[in-house]
């Protein structure tokens, strides 16, 4: 494992004794196209992405105490997506250190949402099969401390479609459009969303799911009519 590799671990916040592990995990698929195949990281990802949602919901039974399962569900959709893990991702400088295709790399895949969130799952899932449960379930949760703890407060106004509707029905700015597409194989799809109010696009949003996608768009919408009307009063 090289310098570079060194100082990802001490962002990460961990040593890994079986240093393949690491490298594997940073080997998207555009790499195998171009160099006679292999093995990708989307196996780690996999892991990883289970590894996840179990420390998340555990956090949110433990956290929430008597919410509805469907507030247990908000918290997690909230913190497990693309666009959340992307800015984690990003935190960590990680998309310094995966491996990419020519093509790919020339596109701006370093800085692709979607490549950089597999990526940290699949280091997650990395860290999960070195050292097991226990330290891979304390770096996932110091990793979403932040995205965790922003998130609870602001649970009861998840809706962010609903919210974001009802802002621009009050501004009279006429009705939010979504413009969605999806990426990958069936079994692992991407999405990736835009809202159109207007003549303005905001987002993307990025997630598991068509319904996520569309949620954090909304949310970069709201933010952004927020921060005019910040800038208004100044």
């Amino acid at each position: 494992m090289g310098e570079p590799l060194d100082e990802l671990c001490e962002r990460l916040g961990h040593r890994f004794s079986d240093k393949s592990l690491l490298d594997l995990a940073l080997v998207h698929r555009s790499w195998l196209a171009e160099n006679n195949g292999g093995e990708s990281n989307e196996r780690l990802e996999f892991l990883g992405d289970a590894v996840l949602g179990l420390v998340i919901a555990d956090l949110a039974y433990r956290r929430l105490g008597d919410s509805p399962e469907g507030k247990l569900s908000d918290l997690r959709q909230s913190v497990v997506n693309a666009t959340a893990l992307g800015d984690i991702a990003r935190e960590l400088r990680l998309g310094e250190h995966i491996i990419l295709g020519r093509g790919e790399d020339a596109a701006g895949g370093r800085d692709k949402t979607s490549i950089l969130s597999d990526a940290l799952e699949a280091v997650i899932g990395a860290i999960y099969l070195d050292a097991g449960p226990v330290v891979a379930d304390a770096i996932v949760r110091r990793l979403l401390h932040d995205a965790v703890e922003h998130a609870i407060p602001n649970l009861e106004s998840f809706d962010f479609k609903t919210r974001l509707q009802e802002l621009v029905a009050q501004r009279d700015l006429g009705v939010p459009h979504y413009v969605t597409h999806g990426e990958g194989p069936d079994h692992d799809k991407v999405f990736t969303a835009k809202v159109r109010i207007g003549s303005e696009s905001f987002g993307p949003g990025t997630g598991r799911t068509k319904k996520a996608a569309e949620q954090l768009a909304a949310q970069a919408a709201i933010d952004h009519l927020r921060s005019l009307d910040i800038a208004d009063r100044s």
